[in-house]
Formats: C-alpha cells, sequence, structure tokens
C-alpha cells in the first residue's frame, strides 16, 4: 500500500503506528519490521523529512562547493586555479539532484521494500493506541496499534513574536535551503548552527550577509573558541557579525526587507533568516486526548518511552532529548529493538549503555557544524563538565602544529580541546576546530562513549603525517601539564 484515499471511515490493525515518515519514523520502521511486527507509518509531507529536503542534505550540498574551494585556495599551486566566484546556479542545481528535486518516490520505494505500509495525510491520536489520518481528500481511516505508536513528528522553526512578521515573509531553515535564486543582501538573525551555516554558504554564493546575534558570539553552546574562530573566517569572507544585538521591528516594502535593531541601527535586505530555535511538531496530533499538553516536548525515558503510556514513544527531536538527525536515528533504532522486546514478551535491557537504552544522548553526542572552518565537537564542553560537578581539566593544542594540518594548507587555523576527567581518567568531550576536522569527530565519539581511559589511548598510534595526529599531541600535552 502507497496511499490511501478512503472516503468513508475504515479501520486497519497494526502492531506498531509510526507519526512521521523523517529519518527517524523511516528507521523506526525497518527496526520494527526486521523484528516481524506489522508497521503503518503516517506522512503528511514528503516521506524522507525534513533532513532529506528542507535541512541536512540541502544545507550540505550548499555547504561542500564553498568549503572544496576554501579548502583549494589553501594549497599552493592549485589556488591561482579557483579565484573566481562560485557557480551559483550549478551549485542550486546540484542541490536540486541531492533533494530529488523535492519528489521523495525513492524513499516511497524503500518503505515498501522493508513491508511498512504508508499512509499519507495528516495523523492525529484520537485515543490510547489510535490514529486517525484524514486523507488530502478528506477521507479518513482509523489505525490502531497493539504495542505502539511512535510519534516521530520532529521539529519547527521557532519564529519570534514580531509585529506584522508574517507580512515579511521571512525565511526559517526551510527556505534558506531551498531558495531558488541568492539574495543580494541577507540578514541572518541567530548565532547556532543553522544561522552560521547558512550564512558560510550564501555569502560565499554572492550574498551580502549581516549576521545579529543577540548574544555575545557565534556556537555558545560549545567551547568558546569555535565561534571566535567561524566569526573570524565569516568576517574575513565579507559578513558583518553583530553582536549584542536584537530585532526590534522588521518590515517589508516593495520587496525590501527593513531591519531595525535594538540600537536604533536601519539594515535593508532582500531577504531575512531567522535561525532563532525550534519547536516540537507536537501542537496538532491529538496528544489532548491521551492528557498530554499540545505542543509540548515529549518527555521519555532510555528506552524512549513516554512518561505515563506504556505503549508511546516519542523518538528525534520530539523528545528534546538531541536535536539532531543522527541522534534521532540512534534513538529509533533503540526504541525499534524496544518495542520488539516488549512485544515478544522479552527482557528490556534499559540500563545504563543496555540494548534498549539510549545512553549517548546523555555524554556522547557528537555534532559537525558544516563552515570553513568546520567545528566538530562530542561530549561536554569545559563549562558543562564543571557545571554537572566533574573535576575536570582542559588540554588546547594550536592545529597547526600538527605536521597533516599544513600539508592540507597554508596558513592552516585550528584549535582542539580535550576534557579529561581527573577521577576516572577518561575523556568527558573534545572539540576541534579547522578545515577538515569533520572527519576526526567519530574517533573522539568512540573514545567518550566507550569511556576509554587515557592510558589506554596512548596505543591507540595515529597514522603520520594526518591531521588526526592531533590525538597525539593532546595526550603530550595532558602528560606534560
Amino acid at each position: 500500500m502507497t496511499e490511501t484515499q478512503s472516503t468513508h471511515m475504515e479501520s486497519t490493525a497494526y502492531d506498531v503506528v509510526v507519526l512521521g515518515a523523517g529519518p527517524v519514523g523511516e528507521n523506526v520502521a525497518d527496526r520494527t519490521r526486521a523484528a516481524g511486527l506489522t508497521t503503518a507509518v503516517v506522512e503528511g509531507e514528503l516521506v524522507g523529512g525534513e533532513c532529506s529536503y528542507w535541512a541536512c542534505m540541502p544545507s550540505k550540498a550548499l555547504l561542500r562547493p564553498v568549503i572544496a574551494r576554501a579548502d583549494a585556495r589553501r594549497v599552493p599551486g592549485l589556488r591561482q586555479s579557483v579565484q573566481g566566484p562560485l557557480d551559483a546556479a550549478a551549485v542550486l542545481a546540484h542541490r536540486d539532484e541531492y533533494t530529488s528535486h523535492w519528489k521523495d518516490d525513492g524513499q516511497v520505494g524503500w518503505l515498501e521494500g522493508i513491508g511498512a505500509d504508508l499512509y499519507r495525510g495528516h495523523g492525529r491520536l484520537t485515543g490510547p493506541r489510535t490514529v486517525t489520518v484524514t486523507g488530502s481528500d478528506g477521507g479518513r481511516r482509523v489505525l490502531t496499534a497493539r504495542h505502539a505508536v511512535a510519534v516521530c513528528t520532529g521539529s519547527r522553526a521557532q519564529l519570534p513574536d514580531l509585529p506584522g512578521l508574517a507580512e515579511v515573509e521571512p525565511w526559517t531553515s526551510r527556505e534558506a535551503t531551498s531558495a531558488r535564486s541568492v539574495p543580494g543582501r541577507l540578514v541572518v538573525v541567530g548565532g547556532g548552527v543553522v544561522a552560521t551555516e547558512m550564512a558560510c554558504a550564501w555569502q560565499a554564493l554572492g550574498s551580502r550577509v549581516t549576521v545579529l546575534v543577540r548574544g555575545k558570539g557565534l556556537l555558545n553552546r560549545m567551547e568558546p573558541f569555535a565561534g571566535e574562530l567561524v566569526a573570524e573566517a565569516l568576517t574575513e569572507a565579507g559578513a558583518d557579525i553583530r553582536t549584542g544585538t536584537s530585532v526590534k521591528s522588521v518590515t517589508r516594502e516593495n520587496g525590501t526587507v527593513l531591519v531595525v535593531t535594538d540600537g536604533g541601527d536601519r539594515i535593508e535586505a532582500d531577504e531575512i533568516l531567522f535561525a532563532t530555535g525550534r519547536a516540537p511538531r507536537t501542537d496538532d496530533i491529538g496528544l489532548e486526548t491521551i492528557g498530554i499538553e499540545p505542543g509540548a516536548w515529549l518527555g521519555v525515558d532510555d528506552s524512549l518511552r513516554v512518561t505515563g503510556h506504556d505503549w508511546l514513544y516519542a523518538v528525534g527531536d520530539v523528545n528534546h532529548r538531541a536535536l539532531l538527525t543522527h541522534q534521532g536515528k540512534y534513538q529509533a533504532r533503540i526504541a525499534g529493538a524496544a518495542i520488539a522486546a516488549r512485544a515478544a514478551g522479552e527482557p528490556v535491557r534499559a540500563e545504563d549503555w543496555g540494548a534498549h537504552a539510549a545512553s549517548a544522548d546523555h555524554s556522547a553526542v557528537p555534532q559537525v557544524v558544516f563552515t570553513d572552518p568546520e567545528v566538530a565537537a562530542v561530549g561536554l564542553s569545559l563549562a558543562e563538565a564543571e557545571q554537572e560537578g566533574h573535576r575536570v581539566r582542559a588540554v588546547d593544542v594550536d592545529l597547526s602544529s600538527v605536521a597533516g594540518a599544513g600539508l592540507y594548507g597554508d596558513g592552516y587555523k585550528g584549535r582542539a580541546r580535550m576534557v579529561v576527567d581527573l577521577e576516572d581518567e577518561i575523556l568527558r568531550g573534545l572539540t576541534l576546530v579547522g578545515p577538515g576536522v569533520g572527519e576526526l569527530i567519530h574517533s573522539a565519539t568512540i573514545a567518550v562513549a566507550a569511556r576509554v581511559p587515557v592510558a589506554r589511548l596512548w596505543h591507540a598510534v595515529p597514522s603520520y603525517p594526518t591531521i588526526s595526529e592531533v590525538w597525539l599531541r593532546l595526550l603530550e600535552a595532558y602528560r606534560d601539564a
């Protein structure tokens, strides 16, 4: 079954019903089907979700030529060949290919291949273990779940409460990743991952970018030097970054956006992007029918089961544990295994680091910010570790001191910080900033998740000459401190 177009109420029973067919919902369905459970998936938009069409894939397709050109310009003998502007039309066309031109045929085929049934339409809970799907033709279908309903509806951009903002038609992350042309002037409001990545992409594609940050700097949830190095590079590229600045009003007249800041500055632009946070897509999925406030983040245990409801799971962004696609997919694998175990009457291993516990969400969450320079981090920052009461030491290394960095390109700038727990002598976190560091973060993730002792890390020898030699430099700095 690929689509329901029913003009009257029908009811169908499944073992599992999944609300949302993004990467998280797809992975829950994959695991429950692999366990032999009949599974229905409900989706009101495109199968593949936010990541495939308006987030991870299109944003990285926009950023890849930006970063590749920046890397090439650091290499003697090559930089002279890449001094011209990017071919914006070609970049946007490549982005369109990566989003399958916003068509989901391939992902629908994948769902069919695993044996899941897809229902297109708006799905709402209408009681315990019950989901009613309203199709585009108004027809409704009732789905009942013998074992579990998994809410995988993700999150949406949260816009500030500014008078008349809707009439301005501002960009959110969706418009920023799917725009058909390059705006001459772009104002970016926010200082997080979406703001920095989109500022980097559109500045390189030809926009004159102004970034307005309410706080002290960019990427304020990471080590301070991460935001500082990204801000320095964006400024060198031509962006105007203003910290300690809020938007007081925004209007659009004759196609021009006028932004007035709390400091009285007036900025004109062709488009304005608000990257000011996320809200859960739980406002219209029937939570009130089971005693939960609509629009709420859903609290879960480590098996991703919603508090107080033994049949309801909330997986991915909706539980607010880690708003990252890869963590949502990790949670989906855990939730799928837990649902299957409970359905079979088997023991559920939800203890710390058990087969049915999303333990990594607490201490080993990796993230890469695909700016130039890249930022990669896993685990706790120094400030977070100290706030949690750990006795830790931070060890910093200038990445330009690593032989592999010098070969990567002239003028390499970067920094690494390792946060070591002095009680257990394990890593609590690692942050890397510099060209090419995104591919290094998984080794750090393994070290943090597996709680590898520092003494054991000495025997994990990095290849020479690669940037991964930073591991040796960090360990030497820790030893010699």
